[in-house]
């Protein structure tokens, strides 16, 4: 099968697409390099001396903008919104955003050789941001050691010998805190339910790191529970019976031990235009959906005492609802939520579930005559929320579940459930006819 040709203009040997690979990425490096330089530009521009005394007043009062460390000891504070909007203008959650300017930051001021060396193209950004991002915990004298002696071998130095180096700054430079790790370490036994991502399937992803004497307990255990489980009758294959096993074992001490009810599950079953039931049903607390399928394999268990589930009523997403008080109620919060799923601020994915630091937020605010309405309530996670309301930030919504915003410097999105798209700036107004001279 031909390979199709992507370049506009083809290359005739492979030294010349070899070539030309090379010159791009050389354009890259270059380019990351200037990203990471504006990205400091752009905190020495918000710097935290810049909160005027009203909005130092605020800060007190959990409201406004506020100043924010984002890099380690002897780097600057920069204003809390500043973040906000630097991440929706690149394009990244606001999490993301704010660790890219964390590792600009902490190039800049604390690891200045490495930063030399990104700024010549002497060491790729991306490199020098993952070098950052392991100093961050480190004092000021910490930093600057390991900026020393890694500078001259940025380029090669290896995770091995990497780790080593950030270890003897620690001990060096912070005793207490290498203390406090080894600890940490030594206490390194876990037992994670990935229970917020969920397959199609119903399925979730454990994973454990367990004593030796534990874990060969366990493992015997769960031999014992599959082997049981094919005397029974079960045709699964032996890793799904063991996956079955562990279940069992788990409700089987709740019940003998503890007196502890399953965990219930709680669905919300989907209703497509038609009227028929959507193949798909949401899980409200874990991420994600399952077959329906799956939805009638819980209830059956439910009914065996096997599970706990509660079935929500069929909510209409596109129903009206309309209070005339300013609180939001249950109902109508939860439809929005479920309609929306998520923070709806530029590129944000927060949940929106009930269980989450997410506001549900009158778009146009109440005190101007907005609703408290479908069409007027949007899930807002705190930060965001906060970020609108004093960073001069601006929200309209030209259809339920669609929104649109535009930034403090002018830029433009909009939200909808297909994500965040980048709308650019917004155009400036159209200019007024200049007047005819008047007859003289």
């Amino acid at each position: 099968m031909a390979l199709i040709a992507t370049l506009e203009h083809p290359l005739d040997t492979p030294a010349d697409v070899l070539a030309s690979a090379r010159a791009e990425q050389k354009a890259v490096n270059a380019a990351e390099a200037r990203l990471l330089e504006a990205a400091v530009q752009w905190c020495v521009l918000h710097p935290a001396e810049s909160l005027d005394d009203a909005a130092t007043w605020s800060v007190f009062r959990g409201f406004g903008d506020k100043p924010v460390c984002l890099a380690g000891e002897g780097a600057p504070f920069v204003t809390e919104f500043a973040v906000v909007e630097f991440a929706a203008g690149l394009g990244k959650s606001e999490d993301a955003g704010r660790a890219y300017l964390a590792e600009a930051l902490e190039l800049r001021y604390r690891l200045p050789k490495l930063w030399a060396k990104v700024t010549s193209l002497d060491l790729p950004a991306w490199k020098a941001r993952s070098l950052a991002r392991r100093t961050l915990h480190l004092p000021k004298k910490g930093a600057a050691f390991v900026d020393t002696h890694l500078a001259p071998v940025a380029s090669t130095i290896g995770p091995a010998a990497l780790e080593r180096l950030l270890e003897e700054a620690l001990v060096r430079f912070d005793p207490d805190e290498a203390q406090r790790v080894a600890t940490e370490r030594a206490e390194a036994r876990h037992v994670t339910v990935q229970s917020r991502q969920v397959s199609f399937g119903g399925h979730v992803d454990v994973w454990a790191t367990l004593d030796l004497a534990d874990a060969l307990d366990l493992d015997d255990a769960l031999a014992k529970g599959a082997a049981r489980l094919e005397r029974l009758g079960c045709t699964d294959t032996l890793d799904a019976r063991r996956s079955v096993a562990l279940g069992d074992m788990a409700r089987r001490q709740m019940q003998l031990e503890f007196d502890t009810d399953p965990k219930p599950l709680v669905v919300h079953v989907h209703q497509s235009p038609d009227g028929t039931l959507d193949d798909i049903t949401r899980v409200e607390n874990v991420r994600g959906f399952v077959l329906t399928t799956q939805l009638a394999d819980w209830c059956t268990r439910a009914a065996r005492g096997q599970a706990s589930i509660t079935v929500k009523p069929v909510i209409d997403l596109a129903e009206r609802i309309h209070v005339e008080a300013y609180e939001v109620p249950d109902r109508l919060s939860q439809q929005t939520r479920l309609r929306d799923l998520h923070c709806v601020f530029p590129w944000c994915t927060r949940p929106a579930h009930a269980t989450s630091r997410v506001d549900d937020d009158h778009v146009v605010p109440h005190a101007r005559g907005g609703p408290t309405a479908t069409e007027n309530i949007a899930p807002l996670c705190r930060r965001h929320h906060r970020a609108k309301t004093h960073a001069g930030w601006d929200q309209q919504t030209p259809a339920p579940g669609t929104y649109l915003w535009r930034g403090p410097t002018g830029l433009t999105y909009r939200v909808d459930h297909h994500g965040t798209h980048d709308l650019g700036p917004e155009p400036p107004p159209p200019e007024s006819p200049a007047a005819e001279p008047s007859p003289t």
